[in-house]
Order: C-alpha cells, then sequence, then structure tokens
C-alpha cells in the first residue's frame, strides 16, 4: 500500500539555513537517484500561522512517495541525501500517511493513490495549489484570516504551510483528530467558507489538488514534541 511522507526540518544556525535554501536546487539530483522514491516536492515554509506570504527561512520540507512503510523507512535511514538533512538540522520530524482519498492534479501528476478506506483514528489533510498570478494580491488577503482560524480551532492537532515556490505555488497540511472535527470546520461559514467561494466562483487556480490521509506514526519531534502523543494537544508549526 503506496505510503506518503512528509518530512520536516529546521534549521538554527546561519550556515545551515544557507545550507537548506542551496538544496531546494541541488537536492531534486540525489533524490532522483534513488529507485524505490516516486513523486516529490522539496518545499520551504511559511513564518507566522504557517501560511503566509512570509518565507520561514527556517523550516523546509520534503514530501514524498513509496510504494509501502517499510520502503520508507529503509531508503530514509539509509540514502545520503535523508541523512545529510538530519545531520544538519536542529530538529527533524517525519510524517506516515497513508493516501485516503484525492482529486486534481500536482506538476501534471496524480501523485496519490487513494484506498477510500475510512479513518478511524487522525486524519491529515493536503491541500495545494499553483494560484494564478493575475490574482495573487487578492488570494494573499484572504489568506491571514483562513490561516487565523485554523490556528483558533481547538481540534487541529497540527498545521504547517509549505510550498514550492513563493506567493504562487502553496501547500497547506493540517492533522485533525477524525474526519468529524476536519468536516465541521470545511463547513462552518467563516473565512474558510468564504476563501473557498471565493476561488471556485472566480477561478483562481491554475491547478489544485485535495487529498485526504490516514496517519501512520510520527518519527521525531516538533517544537520538542511527539505531534499525536496526546490528541487533545494541540501543537504549533512554528
Amino acid at each position: 500500500m503506496q505510503t506518503v511522507t512528509l518530512s520536516l526540518y529546521r534549521f538554527d544556525t546561519l550556515n545551515a539555513k544557507l545550507w537548506a535554501l542551496a538544496q531546494m536546487a541541488t537536492a531534486r539530483f540525489a533524490l532522483r537517484a534513488l529507485p524505490e522514491l516516486g513523486f516529490f516536492k522539496l518545499c520551504g515554509s511559511g513564518t507566522g500561522e504557517g501560511f503566509t506570504p512570509i518565507p520561514n527561512t527556517a523550516v523546509y520540507a520534503i514530501l514524498a512517495t513509496w510504494p509501502d512503510k517499510a520502503t520508507a523507512e529503509r531508503v530514509m535511514a539509509e540514502a545520503r541525501v535523508f541523512r545529510r538533512y538530519a545531520a544538519k538540522a536542529a530538529e527533524a520530524c517525519t510524517i506516515f500517511l497513508t493516501p485516503q482519498s484525492a482529486r486534481g492534479q500536482w506538476a501534471g501528476q496524480s501523485p496519490f493513490h487513494g484506498t477510500d478506506l475510512p479513518v478511524a483514528g487522525p486524519i491529515a489533510a493536503l491541500t495545494r495549489a499553483t494560484i494564478k498570478p493575475s490574482i495573487a494580491l487578492r488570494f494573499w488577503r484572504h489568506v491571514p484570516n483562513i490561516s487565523a482560524v485554523i490556528g483558533a480551532d481547538p481540534n487541529v492537532l497540527f498545521k504547517i504551510g509549505i510550498g514550492e515556490l513563493p506567493w504562487f505555488q502553496q501547500v497547506t497540511f493540517s492533522i485533525w483528530p477524525d474526519a468529524t472535527s476536519m468536516a465541521a470546520f470545511a463547513r462552518h461559514d467563516g473565512p474558510h467558507a468564504r476563501a473557498i467561494r471565493a476561488v471556485r466562483d472566480g477561478n483562481w487556480f491554475q491547478e489544485e489538488l485535495y487529498a485526504r490521509f490516514a496517519v501512520q506514526s510520527v518519527a521525531g519531534t516538533w517544537e520538542g514534541r511527539r505531534l499525536l502523543s496526546d490528541t487533545s494537544m494541540k501543537v504549533p508549526a512554528e
């Protein structure tokens, strides 16, 4: 069964941050050389509530697909590119996911193979979009309100905004205790729902993808905590 990993790395020193920035251009070659690795993306991150137009120069991410979890764990432990990230980072965390459903495309591909099986435990939501340059300013006027609402929701266990290209290619990722709490947030008539209506009415995106995942496990810590050690605890992305 396909496994998806989201690996987050925090870099504290200037040299480490510069190294991580350079990897956005160079690490793709080492990743492409791994035969077991499927679709992957190197991403930066946002500041504040995790999804803002201001980059966070300390946090970077690698999203990847694998044939199964055992392969993902083995390659990430052995491959030099992943070991270098772990060695340079002050903190690292990998979230192992099983795709449940997906619609849309990412860079012209459909990378996640949904199982359509019900998810009993924690569920993760990922939204990826390429924003049309002509509406970028309008889009970013909505996003701070959306991020603030997600950040205030007592049910969200974790959230972060990442992206391949600042301002134009953006990804939101969040973890919820169950599908019910996530659906309740999506249905609420607040900034999130109004932004979704504006996106649909205005055709803001050149490309978009929506996916849900069952959370298999989490390796490592973030902000000194294990993300799902206490599912009643909200864990900040910053």
